[in-house]
């Protein structure tokens, strides 16, 4: 009797080894959905993790703010004390230091300073220094900043999101090519039916289930339970993630045919 023939499991979930490797046989189209809602969970983490987290410190230094105060051709005109921190929290904080003179410094993740001509921005993986726009006015008054953001508060925090889902969907596919490699090499080594676009396909869905642990990360983070550190290794440890998921998902792909035996005719007449 024949041996049955393995089953091959329904693409829907790659959440596991074996849920990964059924997308190397799956639809481009279903590959995508799934990317899709991956891609919308991870914005809504960001979403959530930016209004709860640096929203209202962003509300409370507008509420800081003097009634007059602009930047105007690459100058800040500040009307008030200098240096202040405008209000902060663990993670983020915005401060005025016309000098830059470090004496407004949080400890805060993440510090906002607005000098004289430049802005800078710190955090433990160190500063980066932007000069104000030249040509441009920029409202820095409360009575036209408040309005504004809470104009644009929902909008910002929109596009923040979407960023995060067209950026997801647009890196997966060129990331995928580098993690292809490998999967195809195991496959091919350890007798796995597979293709080259099979194996982009599976490298694909292996990055889905990296990205929502890094987004879970960020909603920890969030909550107060990881600290900064512990989020840099998180989002290092998602891409060995990444790897993991490739790699066993390969030996998960189902095993070659092995060529059917030539039948003996049994009218054939027999030797001797």
């Amino acid at each position: 009797m024949d041996k049955p023939a393995e089953k091959r499991q329904f693409a829907w979930q790659p959440l596991t080894p074996r849920g990964v490797a059924a997308f190397a046989t799956a639809s481009f189209g279903r590959l995508w959905v799934v990317q899709l809602i991956a891609a919308c969970l991870a914005g809504l983490c960001i979403i959530w993790f930016l209004n709860r987290a640096w929203a209202p410190v962003i509300s409370a230094a507008i509420e800081q703010l003097p009634a007059r105060s602009e930047i105007r051709h690459a100058k800040l005109n500040w009307q008030d004390l200098s240096p202040q921190c405008l209000a902060e929290n663990r993670f983020l904080a915005i401060s005025i230091d016309l000098n830059h003179q470090g004496k407004a410094r949080s400890p805060a993740h993440v510090q906002i300073e607005l000098g004289d001509s430049t802005v800078k921005v710190l955090s433990l993986l160190g500063f980066i220094e932007v000069s104000y726009p030249d040509g441009w006015r920029i409202a820095l008054g409360r009575a036209e900043v408040g309005p504004w953001w809470g104009a644009w508060k929902p909008a910002l925090l929109a596009i923040a999101g979407g960023a995060v889902l067209v950026a997801l969907m647009l890196l997966w596919p060129i990331l995928a090519l580098l993690y292809s490699g490998p999967a195809w090499l195991i496959a091919y080594f350890s007798n796995r039916e597979t293709t080259w676009l099979g194996s982009w396909r599976l490298a694909q869905a292996a990055l889905v289930p990296a990205a929502l642990l890094f987004s879970l990360a960020v909603v920890l983070y969030g909550l107060g339970i990881l600290d900064l550190l512990l989020l840099f290794i998180a989002f290092g440890l998602h891409i060995l993630v990444g790897w993991i998921y490739a790699a066993t998902a390969a030996f998960c792909l189902p095993l070659q045919k092995d060529e059917a035996p030539v039948k003996e005719n049994p009218f054939t007449a027999k030797d001797g």
